[in-house]
């Protein structure tokens, strides 16, 4: 049996398209300090560092070199990781392992995105990542990958592109209330539906900005008296080399989610989690995703996922809220995307969420989504 593992402290930047008015490391370290003064802790108490970002979609190497006084990394053990879209999930999960392994007693995860520093840009990164033959012709970045599973869920299930609609309306709805989310406009039905058509059945509105910001998160072994809460379940998941093989019969189109979720629902003892679940924070890079993945995690039954958005469940004052933040449709800084969910889930554990923190919050659900159709689950208790 490992170390328990807690997260007691969480930060992030302010998250906008562009955040000129700081170079990237002082993006950085506006996130590592914010969860520094939030832990109550000086650089010293850290260990270890975990670091990583997009940085092909930037077209910068060795980023967590040149980052470093950003990181406060400095003549401390630093590691770098990268795996897509799901890095953010992934720095919180290795960050996690190195603690619970008693290899250090406090990590810090850090992740960020700045695209506007250079010529990155995600479609052109995606695209060229996808098989030269068999693929690309069909694919144009993460738009049409999404396409595809939101028009098979379509056909399965009949969902019209009003109940997709929901999940931004009240994405906005949720980032009125964080000051870190890059889009806080509300929108509405009939403005999404009028939005450009990207890829059917996909719309403008429909998908997920691009934005820069960072975020932080420390994890421990020694809490002490600290406001912490503690890792309950970690799993991640991967199983596709092309598009081609999601099954078509499979469950879900992300069946890896479903792989993740239960191995580390078995680990946090949840057997009912549309019950035992106080709050989710998902990663949902679009509408239609929100809906199918929900029905991964088991938090309805299958085709039933417009009705858990449709019926008010998921809003900040439902039984069950996804993603009080925002989520990823309000905010989206690529490599730390996945992080900026457990900070938040982090902090509604430990209620210290503000405006969006949900009544009594004691058990959150994190995911992390990536290239290839990755998953990454991490849940967080009041009680270790």
């Amino acid at each position: 049996m490992g170390e328990r593992v807690a997260i007691v402290g969480a930060g992030q930047t302010l998250h906008r398209s562009r955040r000129l008015d700081v170079s990237a490391p002082e993006l950085i370290d506006e996130a590592v300090q914010a969860a520094l003064t939030d832990a109550g802790m000086g650089p010293d108490g850290i260990d270890a560092i975990v670091v990583g970002n997009m940085e092909h979609f930037e077209g910068i190497h060795l980023s967590d070199l040149w980052a470093v006084e950003g990181t406060g990394g400095v003549g401390k053990p630093q590691l770098k990781i990268a795996t897509g879209g799901t890095t953010g999930s992934s720095l919180s999960q290795a960050a996690y392992y190195l603690v619970a392994s008693g290899a250090f007693r406090t990590v810090l995860a850090v992740g960020w995105e700045r695209l506007s520093d250079s010529e990155g840009e995600t479609t052109t990164g995606i695209v060229t990542a996808f098989d030269p033959i068999y693929e690309r012709p069909t694919l144009a970045g993460a738009v049409s990958g999404l396409a595809i599973m939101a028009c098979q869920y379509q056909s399965k299930y009949g969902t019209r592109p009003e109940d997709a609609a929901e999940v931004v309306i009240q994405a906005r709805e949720n980032a009125l209330r964080n000051p870190h989310a890059h889009l806080r406009k509300p929108v509405t039905t009939a403005e999404v539906l009028a939005s450009p058509m990207l890829s059917t059945p996909m719309r403008y509105l429909d998908m997920c900005p691009t934005s820069d910001g960072a975020a932080a998160v420390l994890f421990t072994s020694r809490p002490g008296d600290r406001s912490a809460a503690w890792v309950r379940g970690v799993s991640g998941a991967h199983n596709h080399v092309y598009l081609g093989d999601v099954a078509e019969g499979a469950a879900s189109f992300l069946n890896t989610l479903t792989i993740a979720a239960e191995r580390a629902y078995k680990q946090a003892g949840v057997t009912s989690p549309r019950e035992q679940f106080d709050v989710v924070e998902m990663y949902e890079p679009c509408t239609w995703a929100a809906l199918e993945w929900a029905e991964s995690l088991g938090l309805c039954a299958k085709g039933q996922a417009a009705r858990l958005w449709g019926e008010g469940t998921t809003r900040l004052d439902g039984d069950l809220p996804v993603n009080p933040s925002g989520g990823v449709l309000c905010t989206n800084p690529i490599g730390a995307t996945g992080l900026v969910r457990v900070a938040e889930g982090s902090l509604q554990v430990r209620g210290r969420a503000g405006e969006r923190q949900v009544d009594g919050a004691r058990l959150a659900l994190t995911t992390g989504f990536g290239g290839s159709f990755w998953s990454e689950v991490m849940i967080l208790g009041r009680d270790a």
